[in-house]
């Protein structure tokens, strides 16, 4: 069973920039990874997709804002967020396991606990 710990989260003003990462306990590189955010009261958003290509997939809603990528390892996801606004407050999740098929991945099998990010 794979164990996901995300860290990286915190308290930033609008306008901020965090960078959020991900460990996974064992090796996780040939399936796709991606991050979700879940507000209190909301449902579990998307944000963004990598696959094993370095295809990546992101919601419109941080698109050109967030990136993803593996450049810390092939166990490791991180998420660059840039010009953060409050309406990004969650907690963020790390998700991996996935598989890949028409342009996004799915089926995701391992979750994190999650960090919280808070955008004032």
């Amino acid at each position: 069973h794979v164990q996901l710990v995300e860290s990286g989260g915190g308290s930033v003003q609008a306008g901020g920039s965090l960078t959020l990462s991900c460990v996974a306990s064992e090796y996780t590189r040939d399936y796709c990874m991606g991050w979700f955010r879940q507000a209190p009261g909301k449902e579990r958003e998307w944000l963004a997709d990598t696959n094993s290509d370095d295809k990546t997939m992101y919601a419109d809603t941080v698109k050109g804002r967030f990136t993803i990528s593996q450049t810390g390892g092939p166990n490791t996801l991180d998420l660059q967020m840039n010009s953060l606004k409050p309406e990004d407050t969650a907690m963020y999740y790390c998700a991996a396991g996935g598989i890949w098929w028409q342009g996004r991945c799915h089926e995701y099998k391992y979750w994190g606990q999650g960090t919280q990010v808070t955008v004032s």
